[in-house]
């Protein structure tokens, strides 16, 4: 379960109250993992996969409960606005137009707190214990932060515009440019540090909560990054760029069973020549800070490292593009030589080839399976996701946050994709059909299984997460609060026991 999709009264799940919960339920059902999506900013189209940074957290998810209890906001401040119609579903538009208006208040009443109009000043001698944290949190990441503030700052000012359309000056981030922002804008870059040291200091302090109940976080590493983001305009020479910093080509998926047109992602690429001559020093910074952050990563589109796709900056599809190497074993072998063993999880799906099995192969990483892909008839690998295959080093899921639900794919696949489920998976309840399955994820070898929330509340497609390729609708489902229960609970303890996925009997 995403963060977004917890309850809350403030229109998008947070880190507060029922994050907590959500931990003493998973507790309770003698769970050992809880699995987000990326918790960094969103931007276009609200995907947690296109951000505006790699490092930061989404400021949507603080929760305003605990700012009120730390005394940076009142009551009034915003429990009376309406942050959306639906509790079962996020209204990202009233989000954008309202969070940032009461997060601005609690900043400005943080800065009043601490009596100094420039809490970041490392040298200023104080004795409040809240400036101390946030002086110390500026420092020990200002290698992404005092970049992160100063583009949303920049961001801010340009009306929210992508940064290449920004004056040549700033879109190149020349001296004298970024001097005279530093001076005519330095509330605001303060303001964008403090909304981050607000998201990680409740973001640190769930996570305590989550390791007190035997909880891991699985969080989750995007291949790509966006276009307009802090990392490309910070760090331009990692990309294919042209003189103007202008892409030359963008990522994507081609043409398959599933799009006549494949998939275009839009990001910029790699310049991976570049990357090998630093060392992987990029790569190795971020996966090291987010493993930090979470006890478990998740690399999404891990094949990319083996090979990937690319169409010109352009396209109006992804027919007509090439495969190009990635770096292969090199990075992680690097990556282990720097900071050692790491606990990671390849997202190995999509179209796989021998030479991204045996990179798998070589990194150790454990690969996912998707048992909805055991019965797509489209997938020629839809064999290899059938329960009875599943390897033990593998982490096994009914589906994911790009899938349809269980009950949604039964009632939308082919009739001959669900007679073929019904029939391995011995479905004859409908309404059990959901836990039936569950039950069968449970039973395999995979050291670890993952369910989505969705599934476990037996919910249909109306509550996907995502439709790949698709604006709008995406990101959006909640769960209703009181919706999981002691009694969901112990019906999921009892299958976890059952099975013999109880802690200590699965290593």
């Amino acid at each position: 379960m995403h963060i977004s999709s917890l309850p809350s009264p403030c229109g998008i799940g947070s880190l507060g109250k029922a994050a907590r919960e959500f931990a003493d339920f998973l507790s309770k059902a003698g769970q050992s993992c809880w699995q987000t999506l990326p918790i960094c900013p969103t931007s276009y189209g609200d995907s947690p996969y296109q951000s505006c940074s790699a490092y930061a957290g989404n400021p949507y998810f603080i929760d305003l409960d605990l700012l009120r209890e730390e005394g940076l906001l009142d009551e009034e401040d915003y429990r009376f606005i309406n942050w959306g119609d639906d509790p079962g579903t996020v209204d990202y538009g009233k989000l954008y137009e309202k969070r940032f208006e009461v997060l601005e208040l609690a900043v400005k009443r943080f800065i009043e707190k601490t009596g100094h109009q420039d809490p970041q000043d490392p040298d200023r001698d104080c004795l409040y214990p809240d400036l101390k944290e946030y002086q110390s949190f500026c420092r020990r990441n200002a290698f992404w932060l005092d970049d992160y503030a100063l583009f949303m700052t920049i961001k801010e000012v340009h009306g929210g515009r992508s940064f290449m359309d920004w004056e040549p000056d700033l879109k190149n981030r020349k001296p004298e440019a970024i001097k005279l922002v530093k001076k005519d804008y330095a509330f605001r870059i303060v303001y964008w540090k403090t909304i981050q040291f607000f998201f990680f200091r409740q973001w640190h302090s769930l996570h305590e909560y989550c390791r007190k109940k035997g909880i891991s976080i699985i969080g989750d590493l995007p291949f790509y990054v966006s276009l307009d983001s802090v990392d490309v305009w910070a760090h331009p020479e990692l990309f294919l760029l042209d003189k103007d910093n202008v892409p030359i080509e963008v990522a994507g998926v081609p043409p398959d069973g599933f799009s006549e047109t494949g998939q275009l992602w839009g990001n910029p690429v790699y310049r991976w020549d570049e990357h090998r001559r630093t060392g992987y020093a990029w790569w190795i910074s971020k996966i090291d800070y987010l493993c930090h952050e979470y006890d478990i990563l998740r690399i999404d589109h891990f094949r990319g490292f083996d090979s990937y796709y690319t169409v010109s900056y352009g396209s109006e599809d992804a027919r007509g593009g090439k495969w190009n190497p990635g770096p292969g074993t090199e990075l992680f072998n690097a990556l282990k030589q720097a900071v050692g063993e790491r606990r990671i999880i390849a997202e190995d799906l999509g179209y796989t080839t021998e030479s991204v099995k045996k990179l798998l192969a070589d990194t150790g990483f454990p690969g996912m399976k998707i048992l909805q892909f055991g019965f797509d008839e489209r997938d020629e690998s839809s064999p290899a996701h059938r329960p009875h295959v599943y390897p033990v080093n593998c982490v096994a899921y009914t589906g994911t946050h790009d899938n349809d639900t269980l009950l949604g794919f039964l009632e939308n696949a082919s009739r001959e994709n669900v007679a073929l489920a019904k029939d391995y998976l011995r479905l004859q309840d409908p309404d059990r059909y959901h836990w039936d399955m569950i039950k069968a994820l449970f039973s395999t070898a995979a050291q670890t299984v993952i369910v989505p929330v969705q599934d476990l509340l037996g919910l249909g497609s109306d509550c996907r997460m995502n439709t790949p390729s698709t604006l709008g609708g995406n990101w959006c489902f909640r769960v209703r609060d009181g919706a999981l229960d002691d009694a969901l609970a112990a019906r999921l303890r009892h299958i976890t026991e059952l099975y013999g996925r109880s802690e200590g009997e699965r290593s």
